[in-house]
């Protein structure tokens, strides 16, 4: 011992080596202990940074003294014990001062009743308590605990959480709690029925979208492949492969060749939009709404492009067809174009989508009323602090909009800031149709006005006034309808659609509603086939797994034949009789499996189908999946014989451990 305690003084007093005391790291229950008396007011880091560093206490840094060996190790360990300690207790701060956050960000004022006199608008309210604090400081010299708490998390002078959690736990709602109490929406017991309008979903068609090929209009990429596609293939003359034929970076750049890339996406998804037309008017379906993704980056600042005339001859296929069918065709912006935004880059980047939408609207090229139904759906965007300010810059804005966007957009209530009586008074200012949406007003809504649910927003007073918006531009007047998803109780979790609908709203029995759900038009086949709605007789159940309306070659028979009968073979040599030296009948068992596949591939024969008729749902119209069985328009998934005999082997074992529970339950 007194050999290992001289080397390690030696090693201190090296002024040349740094210092790196000894620490033991046993788990000894004595230590915990003793780290759990520690306190929070306890403020000895500066003490141990000296023993750590070898400095005695009180000496200045310039005549520092050089530490012992025992001080080095038992500083050592007093600072290991209390940067753990302080780890601990910061990581407890962030935990709390984080639940405490969520718990502000979702609380609802939904279950609070104020009376007029009593309200007062939140920027009232914060300007109130700015000039108390800021004009005022001797009445409230305490910051907010929320503030405080913000300025701990950021490493600033905030709120100890530790002794005042359980207070704020008990201050604090629960959010499940505060939305399970909500008031019961007021729902309609009126149904449109007879139904005489157009029902339809949003862009994706869930059957054609599992086809082989796929028939979808959402056909998108990165923007690093369109860089990427400025260079030119390996071998130009050979199709574009992932591996074998890339685009070669050695070559010279050429920018149109990436602008043709993205283009070409967009011709095939405007492609498939034919398909999906003649497809819902089969099944009685008159209403769609056209991806806004259907050209890629058409819009972006440096990647966009105009769509004619390379893609006005498409579009124009599209509109005949649509004409041709009565089919109504809708747009929808992303949730980033907002005209009321006080950034100008998202003012121009909106306008420019803006304008995108407009032009392949209008290159359909559709006749008299279906194209001033042809429509562009528009979300106010975010409050931005006052909506009043927002509402004068989307004034503005609007304003410098060409006649054309003019004409066609119009203003949705949303579920998140605006409710159909915060649109409604601009839209009759500005001559702009209002889409009631049902869904987003049973989240948003004004309490003092019009209650939650479809009865109260149905009033005539309230549904005349909105119809009078669509009628003055002569434009047939649309709605959306959609249902939260079941066991929803939160305000975020309430926004989400359900998968589909299980009833109709309060609406004209002569609307165009559109039904925003997850499972698109299978969502509109279960209406139809609730309700019998026209053309409900149309639409029968898919078989699992199996489609009649794509190419199918004859099932492969040959080899399986084959192995069959090589396994054959071996069984008659392994197997012989008992008193005979020559070789017995063979096992039978192969050959019937052998024939049992050649009757399955005779009755399985080779389907072709023409263009037309593919993806049409086959002669039986079998596109229907029930809910929750998506899994139904794929192909069985394959399972490997070794994964299926053990499968095999635990249906045995649990029917043998049924039977013995079966018996000894019965006392056999």
């Amino acid at each position: 011992m007194a050999r290992k305690a001289g080397s390690v003084c030696k090693q201190v007093s090296n002024p040349e080596s740094p210092i790196r005391p000894q620490v033991l790291l046993r788990r000894s229950n004595r230590n915990l202990a003793q780290s759990q008396k520690m306190t929070d007011e306890e403020d000895e880091s500066r003490e141990i940074q000296g023993k750590i560093l070898g400095i005695r206490k009180g000496a200045d840094s310039g005549n520092a003294t050089e530490a012992t060996a025992e001080d080095v190790q038992s500083s050592g360990k007093e600072g290991l014990r209390f940067a753990i300690e302080g780890l601990a207790r910061m990581e407890r701060r962030l935990q709390r001062a984080t639940k405490r956050q969520k718990l502000k960000v979702e609380e609802t004022h939904l279950t609070e009743t104020l009376d007029e006199d009593e309200y007062k608008p939140p920027d009232e309210v914060t300007t109130a308590g700015w000039k108390q604090r800021h004009q005022n400081p001797g009445v409230s010299k305490q910051p907010d605990r929320q503030d405080r708490a913000q300025r701990g998390m950021f490493g600033g002078e905030g709120l100890d959480l530790k002794d005042e959690a359980p207070v704020a736990t008990e201050e604090a709602l629960d959010t499940v709690k505060r939305g399970a109490a909500r008031p019961p929406p007021v729902n309609s017991h009126y149904l449109p029925l007879p139904w005489r309008g157009r029902l339809g979903y949003a862009c994706l068609n869930t059957y054609l979208r599992t086809a082989k090929p796929p028939v979808f209009s959402s056909r998108t990429c990165r923007m690093a492949s369109i860089i990427d596609h400025r260079y030119p293939l390996a071998d130009p003359d050979q199709p574009e492969h992932a591996t074998k034929n890339r685009p070669d970076k050695s070559k010279a750049v050429d920018h149109e060749l990436g602008v043709r890339f993205v283009q070409n996406l967009g011709l095939q998804n405007a492609a498939d939009i034919v398909k999906m037309i003649r497809w819902n008017d089969k099944y009685g379906i008159k209403f769609m709404r056209l991806s806004s993704e259907m050209f890629p980056f058409a819009s972006h600042a440096e990647h966009g492009y105009k769509l004619a005339p390379f893609a006005s001859d498409i579009l124009a296929e599209v509109g005949r067809v649509a004409a041709e069918l009565g089919h109504r065709l809708t747009t929808h912006p992303g949730q980033f174009t907002q005209l009321g935004s006080p950034r100008k880059e998202v003012i121009e980047a909106s306008v420019r989508d803006l304008a995108y939408h407009d032009e392949m609207l209008s290159l359909l090229r559709l006749p008299g009323q279906q194209d001033r139904d042809a429509v562009m759906i528009l979300h106010m965007g975010g409050v931005y602090g006052d909506k009043a300010a927002t509402l004068d810059r989307f004034r503005a804005n609007y304003a410098e909009l060409s006649p054309s966007i003019k004409n066609r957009l119009v203003l949705e209530n949303d579920d998140v800031s605006w409710s159909v009586h915060d649109l409604l008074p601009v839209c009759e200012e500005l001559n702009i149709p209002l889409v009631l949406d049902y869904h987003h007003h049973n989240i948003i809504f004004d309490p003092s006005k019009c209650r939650e649910g479809t009865l109260d927003i149905s009033q005539p007073e309230i549904m005349e006034r909105i119809t009078a918006t669509w009628r003055r531009k002569g434009i047939t007047q649309k709605m959306h309808y959609s249902e939260p998803c079941p066991g929803a109780v939160t305000p975020r979790d309430r926004r989400k659609h359900s998968p589909r609908v299980m009833t109709l709203p309060p609406c004209p029995p002569d609307m165009d509603l559109m039904i925003e759900a997850k499972d698109k038009e299978q969502a509109v086949f279960e209406l139809m086939r609730t309700f019998k709605l026209p053309g409900f007789e149309k639409v029968n159940d898919m078989v699992p797994h199996e489609r009649f309306d794509e190419p199918r070659p004859v099932p492969r028979v040959a080899s399986a034949t084959k192995s069959k009968k090589s396994k054959t073979g071996a069984n008659v040599r392994r197997k012989r009789a008992v008193d005979e030296e020559e070789p017995a009948e063979a096992d039978d068992t192969a050959v019937a499996e052998s024939d049992a596949i050649k009757t399955e591939a005779a009755q399985v024969s080779e389907v072709t189908v023409t263009v037309l008729e593919f993806g049409m749902g086959g002669p039986d119209n079998r596109v229907y999946w029930p809910p929750g069985m998506e899994e139904w328009l794929k192909p069985r998934k394959r399972q490997s014989n070794k994964s299926t005999k053990s499968g095999k082997r635990d249906l045995e074992e649990d029917d043998e451990d049924t039977g013995e529970n079966m018996e000894e339950a019965e006392g056999i």
